[in-house]
């Protein structure tokens, strides 16, 4: 009995010929005759045609991928610009208890957030009277020092939202817990909003805020007790 032979498939017909390059240089007539559809409608077209558009459908492809990525570039270059802004203002600052009102004052206006506010504790004592060194709970310290990455989302009533200027059109929020070190327990809050409920979402990204964070944690370190030391 003759063993039952298999039928041959698409898949050995393609692995045929991508591994056998010169079958159509044997057989050039077969390539000529070759009919296929263009992919835009019934017309058929030769393979080379075929061959062709597909090629420059890629083309096209690419060319907007790199459309985006120039975008993306300079996007990325601006935000990097506003950010050093930010920071020189911070540097510049002269007196350390003008430094929350420069973080909250450059936020807004460099990168165009409706509103932001801070607050920040366990100051130098000199500092205990300030505005945003007052009107913060234990609640909401302890939520601070809870967050391991900025909170984003919807203002579900959190007491933060009563330190911003008008907290009655705060639709999303993102609240950045300031550190002294990392892994410390927070030493402040800085709180961005929007009337926009979708602008401040639990599924974005929150690398730049937690930059953000660093930078302000970093310029407050001024209005923290300073350590003598001994002689």
């Amino acid at each position: 009995m003759n063993p039952t032979e298999h039928p041959i498939t698409e898949d050995d017909i393609a692995n045929f010929l991508a591994n056998t390059p010169d079958f159509f240089e044997r057989h050039a007539e077969l390539l000529a005759s070759v009919q296929l559809s263009s992919g835009h409608g019934n017309r058929a077209v030769s393979l080379q045609e075929r061959q062709a558009l597909m090629l420059r459908e890629k083309i096209k492809g690419l060319e907007t991928r790199m459309v985006d990525m120039i975008r993306h570039g300079q996007e990325n270059v601006g935000i990097a610009d506003k950010m050093q802004r930010w920071t020189r203002k911070l540097l510049q600052a002269a007196q350390a208890r003008d430094l929350p009102g420069a973080v909250v004052e450059g936020i807004t206006t460099e990168f165009l957030i409706p509103q932001a506010a801070i607050k920040v504790w366990d100051v130098n004592g000199i500092f205990s009277d300030e505005s945003f060194a007052t009107g913060v709970s234990e609640d909401a310290r302890a939520f601070a020092s809870s967050l391991g990455a900025p909170y984003c989302g919807v203002n579900s009533g959190f007491e933060a939202a009563g330190w911003l200027p008008e907290p009655a059109v705060a639709l999303s929020m993102a609240m950045i817990p300031l550190r002294a070190a990392p892994g410390a327990e927070a030493s402040g809050l800085l709180v961005l909003a929007s009337p926009d409920p979708e602008r401040f979402h639990s599924g974005m990204g929150t690398d730049f805020l937690e930059r953000l964070g660093e930078l302000a944690s970093a310029a407050l370190t001024r209005l923290r007790p300073q350590q003598v030391a001994a002689a």
